[in-house]
């Protein structure tokens, strides 16, 4: 059996610790949305937020704003639709094109996780300073650039 002679450190490589931290944000965010609102989910959230504050955008436009392919944001859409979160309505224009806008009922819903994503946040940052918090950004984005500027899988 060979062995390579310069293995891979997981452990001190950027990788292993994005995932991890990406998974507890992910399930303290369920859990605090769990408190708000049950039907809820993150992906539901992020939604609402886009149209909360960009209303009638384009299915296209809205897919890419959450980085999701059009057809899991179709059923995303439909489920939203069903717990009358949003509506979507054929463009005038262009009747190949469904804008989607946010309901009432979803104004309301995204005005209740405001303050339990304020909380997520302040916990996520706290001992962190704004230099820090500044630096993890713009590291954050280089990591970004780095997958974007070049599409092809590794």
């Amino acid at each position: 059996m060979k062995f390579e002679k310069n293995p891979i450190d997981f452990e001190n490589s950027i990788g292993p610790w994005l995932g991890k931290t990406v998974k507890i944000v992910d399930y303290f965010l369920q859990e605090s949305l769990n408190k708000v609102d049950s039907n809820l989910t993150k992906e539901q959230m992020i939604v609402l937020k886009k149209l909360y504050n960009q209303d009638g955008l384009n299915q296209n436009e809205l897919a890419f704003l959450t980085i999701r392919n059009k057809s899991s944001l179709t059923r995303l859409l439909t489920k939203m639709e069903s717990k009358n979160y949003i509506t979507r309505k054929q463009s005038k224009e262009d009747k190949r094109i469904n804008r989607v806008y946010i309901t009432l009922l979803g104004r309301e819903i995204f005005q209740k996780t405001k303050p339990v994503m304020g909380a997520l946040i302040k916990r996520m940052e706290k001992n962190i300073s704004e230099s820090e918090k500044h630096q993890i950004i713009k590291i954050l984005k280089k990591i970004q650039l780095n997958f974007n500027s070049n599409k092809e899988p590794i």
